[in-house]
């Protein structure tokens, strides 16, 4: 074999590791922030945005219902993805989960009438204190 023809497969081989530590790092955590209109939560491909206008409801639920995955992933404690509810497999109603840790209570988010989300941080005092920031951003109802 004649030297300096392997580059290629090395170049190649270098750009793989890192693509792959990016796409992990990317969905290693939940990544979230707030401002003064909305809620945001990106993880990985996963992302959505929540104008606190648009919340009908924010509950501390233990577990998630039992649901079908669309697409998505689990590994180790986490939970990621898009799923559908046995209980509406005849819709196409989306529910989507960003669990850090499936084994902590986790926010539940409904938005626009039906459209769920359930997130949890790694750590259950940052869920806590999001579970807070979000529930005091509830719109008040009309008497």
């Amino acid at each position: 074999m004649k030297e300096g023809r392997g580059w290629f497969w090395n170049i190649l081989a270098v750009i793989t590791v890192i693509i792959c530590l990016f796409a992990f790092v990317l969905h290693f955590k939940n990544w979230t922030s707030t401002d003064n209109e909305g809620f945001r939560v990106m993880s990985g491909f996963y992302y959505q945005k929540i104008k606190f206008s648009d919340l009908d409801s924010v509950l501390l639920e233990e577990r998630i219902p039992p649901m079908e995955r669309l697409n998505g992933f689990s590994a180790f404690a986490k939970e990621k993805g898009v799923f559908r509810e046995f209980k509406d497999s005849l819709t196409d109603k989306k529910v989507y989960v960003f669990a850090d840790n499936i084994e902590n209570s986790k926010i539940k988010l409904v938005h626009h009438d039906s459209i769920k989300i359930f997130i949890n941080l790694k750590d259950s005092v940052e869920t806590e204190q999001l579970f807070k920031q979000l529930s005091s951003k509830l719109p008040l109802e009309p008497n």
